[in-house]
């Protein structure tokens, strides 16, 4: 499907971005899950290692007795999953141009422009800690006794019903900072490692990409909490599978965005 191309540029510095449609969603994971089955070896493997990963950030809050923690990190990891795919934005940039993938990706991606990924992972990193402190302060400010353990926090904080000012707080704080963090990193890393652009254009871009086409783009937010929503939901095992595919999405719904002059 064509797209009409925008000419909504406020500085003459920023990269042009274009007009999609609801359609554009749906292509984009059909593109993705084609690449996962033209090099599932490299992109499962990756899926793997985020299952590993994730795993064992679990175990150290479970060892550090900060169990309350895990729904906090669990929501974190949609604050920090366009990072995390670095790898696979860089695969399907070599398949999207016909070439072999057959090595270290997300150290090749990195390594194009990693003085500006270092300012966009700064400023993800700074968006989580903000929102897990926000949600302390308010446990903190608004829970009656120490924090539960996790195997008594959902029965507790959602299931008793005797903390609703709590659990909408939570909600809507927490419904704050993905909203921010998505509008800023919807396209940011693949900008950055596609282009010899500075941290803070990629970032304003990404704004502007998904407030010029915010209904398809709402469609896109949601396809990711559902995808990676059922990974999580697996206790982690369904990231193997779910992280490989909407990274794959993401470069194509880069490409779409934001169109090469």
């Amino acid at each position: 499907m064509e797209m009409n191309a925008s000419t909504d540029q406020p500085r003459q510095a920023d990269p042009r971005v274009s007009k999609i449609t609801l359609d554009h969603p749906w292509q984009w994971l059909a593109k993705g899950w084609r690449d996962i089955k033209t090099a599932p070896f490299y992109s499962l493997r990756y899926g793997t290692i985020i299952v590993l990963l994730s795993g064992l950030i679990i175990l150290l809050a479970v060892l550090g007795r900060l169990t309350f923690l895990i729904p906090f990190f669990t929501a974190g990891f949609f604050l920090m999953a366009p990072l995390l795919a670095i790898g696979l934005y860089q695969m399907s940039a070599h398949l999207e141009r016909g070439e072999p993938v057959d090595h270290c990706q997300a150290l090749e991606a990195f390594k194009r422009n990693q003085g500006q990924l270092g300012v966009a992972t700064g400023f993800l990193f700074m968006t989580m800690q903000l929102w897990i402190l926000a949600s302390v302060f308010l446990f903190i400010m608004l829970f009656n006794e120490p924090f539960p353990p996790f195997s008594r926090f959902i029965p507790v904080v959602i299931l008793s019903g005797e903390h609703t000012t709590l659990l909408l707080a939570i909600i809507l704080v927490g419904a704050f900072f993905a909203a921010a963090a998505f509008c800023i990193s919807a396209i940011t890393v693949p900008m950055l490692i596609d282009r010899p652009i500075d941290g803070f254009t990629a970032m304003r871009t990404s704004v502007r990409a998904v407030l010029h086409n915010w209904i398809p783009m709402l469609l896109w937010a949601m396809l990711l909490v559902v995808i990676v929503g059922a990974g999580l939901l697996t206790f982690y095992i369904g990231l193997f599978i779910a992280v490989p595919l909407v990274g794959h999405a993401t470069w194509y719904a880069y490409r779409d965005l934001i169109p090469r002059d």
